[in-house]
Protein backbone atom coordinates (compact mmCIF):
# COMPACT_ATOMS: atom_id res chain seq x y z
CA UNK A 1 0.00 0.00 0.00
CA UNK A 2 1.39 3.55 -0.77
CA UNK A 3 1.64 6.21 1.23
CA UNK A 4 1.33 9.71 1.44
CA UNK A 5 4.24 12.04 2.17
CA UNK A 6 2.38 14.07 4.44
CA UNK A 7 1.74 12.72 8.03
CA UNK A 8 1.40 13.21 11.76
CA UNK A 9 1.94 11.23 14.75
CA UNK A 10 2.76 12.71 18.10
CA UNK A 11 2.94 10.38 21.21
CA UNK A 12 3.68 11.41 25.17
CA UNK A 13 4.16 9.78 28.51
CA UNK A 14 5.54 10.32 32.04
CA UNK A 15 8.46 9.42 33.39
CA UNK A 16 9.33 10.64 37.06
CA UNK A 17 8.71 13.79 37.71
CA UNK A 18 8.73 14.66 33.69
CA UNK A 19 6.17 14.56 30.92
CA UNK A 20 7.96 13.48 27.42
CA UNK A 21 5.91 14.42 24.56
CA UNK A 22 7.16 13.63 20.96
CA UNK A 23 5.98 15.37 17.75
CA UNK A 24 6.81 13.79 14.00
CA UNK A 25 5.33 16.39 11.21
CA UNK A 26 6.51 15.74 6.97
CA UNK A 27 5.65 17.30 3.73
CA UNK A 28 6.50 16.34 0.82
CA UNK A 29 10.69 15.92 -0.04
CA UNK A 30 12.63 14.27 -3.02
CA UNK A 31 15.22 12.01 -0.16
CA UNK A 32 15.07 12.25 4.13
CA UNK A 33 15.57 15.50 5.36
CA UNK A 34 14.87 15.25 9.64
CA UNK A 35 14.77 18.31 10.99
CA UNK A 36 15.06 18.51 15.29
CA UNK A 37 13.97 20.72 17.85
CA UNK A 38 14.95 19.25 21.10
CA UNK A 39 16.07 20.29 24.46
CA UNK A 40 20.05 20.49 25.18
CA UNK A 41 20.37 17.55 27.13
CA UNK A 42 18.72 15.26 24.41
CA UNK A 43 21.09 16.29 21.90
CA UNK A 44 23.37 13.07 22.75
CA UNK A 45 19.95 11.13 21.63
CA UNK A 46 19.93 12.58 18.41
CA UNK A 47 21.95 9.58 16.49
CA UNK A 48 19.95 7.15 18.13
CA UNK A 49 16.37 9.10 16.65
CA UNK A 50 17.46 9.61 14.04
CA UNK A 51 18.65 5.57 13.06
CA UNK A 52 14.73 4.94 14.66
CA UNK A 53 13.40 7.62 11.96
CA UNK A 54 15.43 6.11 8.83
CA UNK A 55 12.01 3.65 7.82
CA UNK A 56 10.29 7.09 6.73
CA UNK A 57 12.62 6.68 3.62
CA UNK A 58 11.38 9.76 2.16
CA UNK A 59 10.14 13.27 2.89
CA UNK A 60 10.96 16.77 4.90
CA UNK A 61 10.24 15.40 8.77
CA UNK A 62 10.21 17.86 11.54
CA UNK A 63 10.98 16.20 14.76
CA UNK A 64 9.58 17.64 18.06
CA UNK A 65 10.55 16.54 21.10
CA UNK A 66 9.57 18.54 24.67
CA UNK A 67 10.06 17.61 28.19
CA UNK A 68 7.89 19.19 30.70
CA UNK A 69 8.94 18.74 34.70
CA UNK A 70 6.34 18.89 36.96
CA UNK A 71 8.33 19.50 39.63
CA UNK A 72 11.13 21.43 40.53
CA UNK A 73 13.14 22.49 38.00
CA UNK A 74 16.94 21.85 38.61
CA UNK A 75 18.94 25.03 38.61
CA UNK A 76 21.09 25.42 35.53
CA UNK A 77 24.87 24.77 36.17
CA UNK A 78 27.21 27.70 36.87
CA UNK A 79 30.81 27.72 35.57
CA UNK A 80 32.61 28.63 38.44
CA UNK A 81 36.07 28.61 37.24
CA UNK A 82 34.77 30.73 34.29
CA UNK A 83 32.72 32.69 36.63
CA UNK A 84 36.07 33.43 38.51
CA UNK A 85 38.08 34.06 35.97
CA UNK A 86 35.74 36.78 34.43
CA UNK A 87 35.33 38.18 38.25
CA UNK A 88 38.83 39.03 38.53
CA UNK A 89 39.01 40.70 35.35
CA UNK A 90 36.45 43.13 35.39
CA UNK A 91 37.40 43.49 39.12
CA UNK A 92 40.81 45.44 37.80
CA UNK A 93 38.57 47.11 35.17
CA UNK A 94 36.64 48.40 37.28
CA UNK A 95 39.13 49.75 39.47
CA UNK A 96 40.15 51.50 36.91
CA UNK A 97 37.07 52.86 35.96
CA UNK A 98 35.59 53.45 39.68
CA UNK A 99 32.45 52.23 39.05
CA UNK A 100 31.38 48.29 40.46
CA UNK A 101 30.59 46.05 37.47
CA UNK A 102 27.82 44.11 39.63
CA UNK A 103 27.99 40.45 39.30
CA UNK A 104 24.58 39.87 37.88
CA UNK A 105 25.95 41.16 34.81
CA UNK A 106 29.39 38.58 34.97
CA UNK A 107 26.41 35.94 34.99
CA UNK A 108 25.12 37.30 31.51
CA UNK A 109 28.45 36.12 30.22
CA UNK A 110 28.97 33.66 27.42
CA UNK A 111 29.21 30.48 28.76
CA UNK A 112 29.23 30.87 32.57
CA UNK A 113 25.66 29.42 33.10
CA UNK A 114 24.21 26.10 31.82
CA UNK A 115 27.84 25.59 30.03
CA UNK A 116 28.06 22.20 32.42
CA UNK A 117 27.21 19.11 30.79
CA UNK A 118 23.49 17.40 32.14
CA UNK A 119 23.35 13.83 32.21
CA UNK A 120 20.00 11.84 31.49
CA UNK A 121 19.05 9.10 33.57
CA UNK A 122 18.62 5.92 31.15
CA UNK A 123 15.34 5.61 32.31
CA UNK A 124 14.77 8.89 30.94
CA UNK A 125 16.43 8.25 27.72
CA UNK A 126 14.24 4.66 27.11
CA UNK A 127 10.96 7.14 27.39
CA UNK A 128 12.20 9.04 25.08
CA UNK A 129 12.90 6.09 22.75
CA UNK A 130 9.36 5.14 23.68
CA UNK A 131 7.07 8.04 22.92
CA UNK A 132 9.53 8.24 19.47
CA UNK A 133 8.46 4.52 18.58
CA UNK A 134 4.72 5.66 19.71
CA UNK A 135 4.67 9.07 17.34
CA UNK A 136 6.31 7.04 14.71
CA UNK A 137 3.59 3.95 14.71
CA UNK A 138 0.87 6.88 14.57
CA UNK A 139 3.12 8.64 12.12
CA UNK A 140 2.78 6.01 9.56
CA UNK A 141 -1.09 4.75 10.17
CA UNK A 142 -1.90 8.66 9.22
CA UNK A 143 0.56 8.35 6.39
CA UNK A 144 -1.29 4.99 5.07
CA UNK A 145 -4.51 6.23 5.31
CA UNK A 146 -3.65 9.68 3.71
CA UNK A 147 -1.98 7.57 1.04
CA UNK A 148 -4.64 5.43 0.30
CA UNK A 149 -7.21 8.10 -0.23
CA UNK A 150 -4.95 9.31 -2.66
CA UNK A 151 -4.36 6.25 -4.42
CA UNK A 152 -8.18 5.43 -4.64
CA UNK A 153 -8.10 9.15 -5.97
CA UNK A 154 -5.56 8.96 -8.90
CA UNK A 155 -6.45 5.34 -9.97
CA UNK A 156 -9.94 6.78 -11.10
CA UNK A 157 -8.31 9.32 -12.98
CA UNK A 158 -6.11 6.57 -14.52
CA UNK A 159 -9.93 4.03 -15.09
CA UNK A 160 -10.92 7.65 -16.71
CA UNK A 161 -8.79 8.39 -18.99
CA UNK A 162 -8.62 4.42 -20.18
CA UNK A 163 -12.64 4.93 -20.85
CA UNK A 164 -12.12 8.33 -22.40
CA UNK A 165 -9.45 6.65 -25.13
CA UNK A 166 -12.78 3.93 -25.58
CA UNK A 167 -14.40 6.94 -26.44
CA UNK A 168 -12.02 7.48 -29.58
CA UNK A 169 -13.04 4.25 -31.67
CA UNK A 170 -16.82 5.35 -32.94
CA UNK A 171 -14.36 8.57 -34.23
CA UNK A 172 -12.00 6.30 -36.26
CA UNK A 173 -14.05 5.75 -39.19
CA UNK A 174 -15.74 9.16 -39.52
CA UNK A 175 -12.49 10.78 -38.71
CA UNK A 176 -11.09 8.74 -42.16
CA UNK A 177 -13.71 9.67 -44.06
CA UNK A 178 -13.33 13.34 -43.36
CA UNK A 179 -9.85 13.24 -44.14
CA UNK A 180 -9.95 11.84 -47.07
CA UNK A 181 -13.00 13.92 -48.36
CA UNK A 182 -11.56 16.80 -47.40
CA UNK A 183 -7.80 15.89 -49.66
CA UNK A 184 -10.19 15.06 -52.40
CA UNK A 185 -11.92 18.36 -51.99
CA UNK A 186 -8.21 20.75 -52.22
CA UNK A 187 -6.60 18.17 -54.87
CA UNK A 188 -9.86 18.82 -57.09
CA UNK A 189 -9.72 22.67 -56.84
CA UNK A 190 -6.39 22.79 -57.46
CA UNK A 191 -6.12 20.35 -60.79
CA UNK A 192 -9.48 20.06 -61.68
CA UNK A 193 -12.15 16.83 -60.92
CA UNK A 194 -11.43 15.71 -64.47
CA UNK A 195 -7.63 15.66 -63.98
CA UNK A 196 -7.87 13.61 -60.91
CA UNK A 197 -5.88 10.07 -61.12
CA UNK A 198 -8.04 7.98 -58.68
CA UNK A 199 -5.45 5.29 -58.56
CA UNK A 200 -2.89 7.45 -57.55
CA UNK A 201 -4.73 9.33 -55.18
CA UNK A 202 -5.49 6.29 -53.56
CA UNK A 203 -1.98 5.08 -53.26
CA UNK A 204 -1.17 8.52 -51.98
CA UNK A 205 -3.94 8.34 -49.35
CA UNK A 206 -2.89 5.23 -48.05
CA UNK A 207 0.67 6.64 -47.53
CA UNK A 208 -0.95 9.62 -45.96
CA UNK A 209 -3.40 8.14 -43.57
CA UNK A 210 -0.77 5.06 -42.10
CA UNK A 211 0.65 8.96 -41.06
CA UNK A 212 -2.60 9.05 -39.06
CA UNK A 213 -2.69 5.93 -37.91
CA UNK A 214 -3.11 5.84 -34.00
CA UNK A 215 -3.66 2.54 -33.33
CA UNK A 216 0.14 1.29 -31.84
CA UNK A 217 -0.55 4.68 -29.61
CA UNK A 218 -4.03 3.76 -28.35
CA UNK A 219 -2.71 0.06 -27.94
CA UNK A 220 0.28 1.42 -25.95
CA UNK A 221 -1.69 4.26 -23.56
CA UNK A 222 -4.23 1.30 -22.62
CA UNK A 223 -1.16 -0.90 -21.71
CA UNK A 224 0.04 2.37 -19.59
CA UNK A 225 -2.96 2.71 -17.54
CA UNK A 226 -3.34 -1.52 -16.84
CA UNK A 227 0.12 -1.25 -15.82
CA UNK A 228 -0.13 1.91 -13.57
CA UNK A 229 -3.01 0.05 -11.43
CA UNK A 230 -1.42 -3.17 -11.17
CA UNK A 231 1.82 -1.21 -9.90
CA UNK A 232 -0.18 1.49 -7.74
CA UNK A 233 -1.09 -1.93 -5.31
CA UNK A 234 3.13 -2.16 -4.39
CA UNK A 235 4.06 -0.76 -1.82
CA UNK A 236 6.54 2.48 -2.20
CA UNK A 237 5.23 2.41 -6.11
CA UNK A 238 5.70 6.30 -5.80
CA UNK A 239 8.57 7.18 -8.11
CA UNK A 240 7.40 4.47 -10.77
CA UNK A 241 4.31 5.49 -10.60
CA UNK A 242 5.62 9.08 -12.23
CA UNK A 243 7.65 6.91 -14.44
CA UNK A 244 4.42 5.49 -16.28
CA UNK A 245 2.39 8.51 -15.78
CA UNK A 246 5.66 9.98 -18.18
CA UNK A 247 4.99 7.43 -20.78
CA UNK A 248 1.33 7.69 -20.28
CA UNK A 249 1.90 11.60 -21.27
CA UNK A 250 3.61 10.32 -24.94
CA UNK A 251 1.24 8.27 -25.98
CA UNK A 252 -1.46 10.79 -24.62
CA UNK A 253 0.71 13.75 -26.66
CA UNK A 254 1.07 11.58 -29.88
CA UNK A 255 -2.70 10.61 -29.86
CA UNK A 256 -3.85 14.62 -29.95
CA UNK A 257 -0.83 15.65 -32.42
CA UNK A 258 -2.41 12.76 -35.14
CA UNK A 259 -6.09 12.93 -33.88
CA UNK A 260 -6.77 15.43 -37.02
CA UNK A 261 -10.33 15.72 -35.58
CA UNK A 262 -12.42 18.09 -33.01
CA UNK A 263 -13.88 15.58 -31.22
CA UNK A 264 -11.07 13.34 -30.58
CA UNK A 265 -9.10 16.48 -29.53
CA UNK A 266 -11.42 17.65 -27.13
CA UNK A 267 -11.20 13.93 -25.73
CA UNK A 268 -7.54 14.10 -25.51
CA UNK A 269 -7.37 17.42 -24.16
CA UNK A 270 -9.77 15.91 -21.10
CA UNK A 271 -6.89 12.97 -20.75
CA UNK A 272 -4.02 15.52 -20.41
CA UNK A 273 -6.35 17.49 -18.06
CA UNK A 274 -6.91 14.19 -15.85
CA UNK A 275 -2.79 12.97 -16.55
CA UNK A 276 -1.84 16.13 -15.02
CA UNK A 277 -3.88 15.97 -12.11
CA UNK A 278 -2.29 12.24 -11.32
CA UNK A 279 1.07 14.06 -11.69
CA UNK A 280 -0.10 16.53 -9.40
CA UNK A 281 -1.20 13.77 -6.61
CA UNK A 282 1.61 11.57 -7.17
CA UNK A 283 4.20 14.39 -5.54
CA UNK A 284 2.48 13.21 -2.08
CA UNK A 285 3.13 9.93 -2.75
CA UNK A 286 5.97 7.81 -1.31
Amino acid sequence: MSQSMTGYGRAEAACGDKKIAVELRSVNGRQLDLSFKLPPQYRELEPEVRKMLSVVQRGKVDVSICADSQGVTPASPINLALFRSYHAQLKGLAAELGEPIPPGEILRLPDVVGSGKIDVPDEEKSCVFRCVEGALQAFTAFRRQEGSTIMADIVSRVSLIDSLLAQTEPLEKGRIEAVKMRLRQMLEEVVGTANVDNNRFEQELIYYLEKLDVTEEKTRLRSHCEYFINTSKEDGAGRKLGFIAQEMGREINTLGSKANHSEMQRIVVSMKDELEKIKEQLLNVL
